[in-house]
Order: C-alpha cells, then sequence, then structure tokens
C-alpha cells in the first residue's frame, strides 16, 4: 500500500530574478494569483493578449501555473515584474514558446496603473539581453495585434521590426523580431 504525505514541497525550479533600475523580475509565486488576477479585470488590459477576455480566477492560476511549467520544459519562461520601490506586483514579462508557436517570443502584460512609465519596455529590454546572453537564441519575436500601438511602439524600440504576420487564437497579429545580429549591434 501507498502512503502519501501530506505536504508535498514544492519542486524547486531554477528561475533566476533580473534586476532593473526600476523593477524585479522574478519567479511567480502561488501568492501572486490574486494580485494578477486584480490586474488582469481590466478589459483594456487583456485587450490584446490570449483570448482577449477577462480570466477568471481559475484561468490566472492555470496561467500562472504554465509559464512556471514552461521553465521547467524549455528552461526559459515569464517572470513577475515587482515594482522594486513599492514591491508590489504590476504584471509579467519573459519569453514563450509554446507548442507551435512562431519561435520564442518576447511577451508582457501590465496592469493599467503602470502603463506609460516605460516600464514594458524595461522589462522587455532585460527578458530580451537574457535571452541572447543565457540561452543564445538566434532571434526573438513579438506577436503583436495590429491595432495594439503601444506594443507596437515598444517592439520598435527594442529593435524590432516588421516580419510577417500569422494567426494566433484565431486573431491575427504582426510578428516583429529581431536577429542577435541586430540585437548586438544595437548594443555596441
Amino acid at each position: 500500500m501507498r502512503r502519501w504525505l501530506a505536504h508535498h514541497p514544492a519542486v524547486q525550479l531554477d528561475i533566476p530574478t533580473l534586476e532593473t533600475e526600476r523593477l524585479s523580475l522574478r519567479a511567480f509565486r502561488e501568492e501572486d494569483v490574486i494580485a494578477f488576477f486584480e490586474l488582469s479585470q481590466d478589459l483594456d488590459v487583456v485587450r490584446y493578449v490570449g483570448e482577449r477576455k477577462l480570466p477568471t480566477r481559475q484561468e490566472v492560476w492555470r496561467a500562472i501555473a504554465a509559464w512556471i511549467g514552461h521553465w521547467a520544459l524549455r528552461g526559459y519562461g515569464q517572470w513577475a515584474i515587482e515594482e522594486r520601490e513599492s514591491g508590489q506586483l504590476i504584471g509579467r514579462a519573459g519569453i514563450i514558446n509554446p507548442a507551435d508557436w512562431p519561435g520564442p517570443e518576447v511577451g508582457y502584460l501590465l496592469g493599467r496603473a503602470w502603463w506609460g512609465r516605460g516600464y514594458a519596455t524595461e522589462a522587455a529590454r532585460a527578458a530580451m539581453d537574457w535571452g541572447f546572453e543565457q540561452i543564445g537564441f538566434a532571434a526573438l519575436l513579438s506577436l503583436i495585434d495590429p491595432d495594439n500601438h503601444a506594443s507596437i511602439a515598444v517592439a520598435t524600440r527594442l529593435g524590432e521590426s516588421l516580419r510577417s504576420e500569422t494567426d494566433i487564437f484565431g486573431n491575427r497579429v504582426l510578428i516583429y523580431g529581431i536577429s542577435r545580429a541586430d540585437w548586438e549591434a544595437g548594443r555596441a
């Protein structure tokens, strides 16, 4: 007869923490579910992301579990973005490449209260730099709705340019991208 432990210790993954001038990109924790759920209950925040609807708390829990699982499967993934000054969870950023994706994607989402401060660019740049330096990607993408002018501006500031377009979750998206060579040239 098998005995199950009353409490299973959490699996330990080696998810690095990235520090920028104003942000900390860290591993998601279960206690982030409520804060992430709350910031994603704004249609403008989720308008261009995933299924483009307000997620339930269960869907947020599953998304966070999937992002953590992505680290286990691929060795990279999404980080929780914490504002260093306040210690508050303000969104997510990182690199994803699920099955049937067009390639490794730099993605991000910020709660509305943190828009317009340059945080998306700062977090995405940290993720991009880490991906090229630590993983050694040949290129990175950003999948962006054609109407998401703010994200197009972020991609452009990161040195990405329009490459093509595709369909994700039934929605047309533009594929912005940057090669390793262009990333290196932009750092010189």
